[in-house]
């Protein structure tokens, strides 16, 4: 039977992050499979407050758990390599990483669809879930890789211009079944081992946003695909840790992940050809704002953000990066519970 090692990455969501891993223990039920939750250095108690209800609850009494406290938030994907790394508890590797989301509550069977999938398609090196609201609302979380073209059509939001660029655009409508796609959210998302000892583990350059992304370009360029399946169902809230729903103003983490992503998969040139193109887009949409008395649908100064942010981006010297690879080992605060 394959292993799996399961990680919940938690930011000061530990009451959330808690009712998720119960809900992930029961889809661990019939695998060989073991839970990690990350905390990435919330800083608010949360770490205390997930130790001593592990060691309290009864749910939590002899399940294969483990908590891990990170002495340094370095995002989304750090906190999941740390996971990683960490590997099962009896120092070997996994066949298969589940990251969930903290926000993310998969169905009895969510876990298994996965592993199976993957079991029989050696094709694909990732696999996603089916992801819908409390509500039952299916999420739109199977994309397309972003491209110059993408980047005018998701700017302009004309109904000509996406017609006639559908087959770019980075959002696929909701799959019906399961299929390949480019890449997909990573609230519920099963990676093979094998593929990430070959490609390495997540970018950290990435501290939010863009690093599923990456990482799925980063597969598909060696070879591995990654499906979506739809037999894999999960509930998922939504944008609970980073607040993205109530942004006022785009984080220059949003800007830095962007370009990066375009500068390292395609180029500098390209990563600046992407943003003359979303800026053309953008200006087309402000037009139509003005001239058919539309709302704003972009934070305060977005496009002004974005064109500085790139600008200074493209003139500063390209910095050194390395991606993590291989298992190394845990960081501060593990515990066996």
């Amino acid at each position: 039977m394959p292993r799996v090692l399961v990680i919940s990455l938690n930011y000061r969501t530990a009451e959330m992050t808690l009712r998720s891993v119960q809900a992930a223990l029961r889809a661990m039920q019939g695998l060989d499979a073991e839970l990690v939750i990350v905390d990435n250095a919330s800083g608010d108690g949360s770490y205390e407050e997930m130790k001593a209800a592990l060691a309290a609850e009864d749910w939590a009494k002899g399940a294969p758990i483990r908590l891990i406290g990170s002495d340094h938030n370095g995002g989304f994907g750090a906190g999941n390599n740390i996971g990683i790394r960490a590997g099962m508890s009896d120092g070997s590797c996994p066949d298969y990483v589940y990251l969930l989301n903290s926000d993310a509550f998969p169905a009895p069977g969510a876990i298994r669809a996965l592993v199976a999938h993957l079991e029989a398609h050696s094709e694909a090196g990732l696999a996603g879930s089916y992801l819908h609201g409390q509500d039952g609302e299916a999420h739109m979380t199977a994309f397309r890789f972003p491209s110059i073209a993408s980047e005018f059509e998701g700017a302009a939001r004309f109904g000509p211009v996406s017609r006639l660029l559908k087959r770019k655009a980075v959002p696929m409508p909701v799959p019906a079944g399961t299929q390949r796609v480019d890449w997909l959210a990573g609230a519920s998302l099963m990676l093979r081992r094998a593929v990430l000892d070959e490609i390495g583990l997540f970018d950290e350059t990435f501290f939010l946003y863009f690093e599923e992304t990456e990482l799925c370009h980063r597969a598909a360029r060696a070879g591995h695909q990654t499906h979506y399946v739809r037999g894999s169902d999960v509930m998922h809230i939504g944008s609970v840790s980073t607040g993205m729903k109530r942004w006022t103003r785009i984080p220059t983490f949003w800007l830095d992940s962007r370009w990066h992503y375009f500068a390292k998969t395609h180029g500098r040139c390209y990563a600046a050809l992407a943003t003359l193109s979303h800026a053309c887009g953008g200006l087309l949409w402000r037009l139509r704002r003005v001239i058919q008395r539309k709302p704003a649908a972009d934070p305060a100064h977005f496009l002004h953000d974005l064109i500085s942010h790139d600008l200074r981006a493209l003139l500063r010297p390209s910095p050194e990066r390395a991606v993590p690879a291989g298992t190394g080992s845990a960081e501060t605060n593990a515990e066996r519970l």
